[in-house]
């Protein structure tokens, strides 16, 4: 399909709650097929369709060889936490040490409107947790500590990609303008 932009920090469609996905149909598979060639392209583990400008609960990931994606996720997470480097495609160059939940059962549907189950651990449930928060309009940093939260904006301000301009956001084409009802 398309390789898209990839929104950086401080563009507000990555604070805006995401719509669920409401019209299983044509324009949702371009926009996975959309977010698995961006995905790839970048390269990154997942995607959510808030960093290409796209307000709807949908993400995908690209562990493991294993590609997927998921609509209108719902996360069952695991008692047991698990800490590791985190990034975002969205701030890049910015790794910081993020606590999240070790084990993960995600259920949504996929493309087609199918009901969907992931089971998944270590770096498949940080990518789970990662991308539903981004459709929360929730981002890493946010799970840190003040410290650590502290050093990731310093780091942030400091990067090259820092204060540039947002593209401008396109209307979709569908009757729902992007989002869902």
């Amino acid at each position: 399909m398309a390789v898209k932009d990839i929104r950086l920090f401080g563009d507000p469609v990555l604070r805006t709650p995401a719509a669920p996905v409401v019209d299983f149909d044509k324009e949702l598979r371009r926009l996975v097929a959309d977010l698995t060639d961006t995905m790839k392209e970048a390269p990154g583990v997942g995607l959510a369709a808030p960093q290409i400008g796209v307000g709807l609960r949908v993400f995908t990931w690209w562990i493991d060889d294993q590609l997927g994606h998921l609509c209108n996720p719902v996360l069952s997470l695991s008692d047991e936490l698990q800490d590791g480097d985190e990034g975002c495609l969205s701030i890049p160059g910015v790794y910081v040490d993020t606590p999240r939940a070790m084990k993960v059962v995600a259920t949504g549907m996929d493309m087609y409107g199918e009901p969907v189950t992931v089971e998944g651990s270590d770096l498949l449930a940080r990518c789970l947790q990662h991308e539903t928060d981004h459709l929360d309009g929730v981002l890493f940093i946010d799970r840190l500590d003040r410290d650590a939260r502290r050093r990731a904006m310093k780091a942030i301000r400091e990067a090259e990609w820092a204060g540039a301009t947002p593209p401008v956001v396109k209307l979709s084409p569908h009757a729902t303008f992007g989002k869902g009802l």
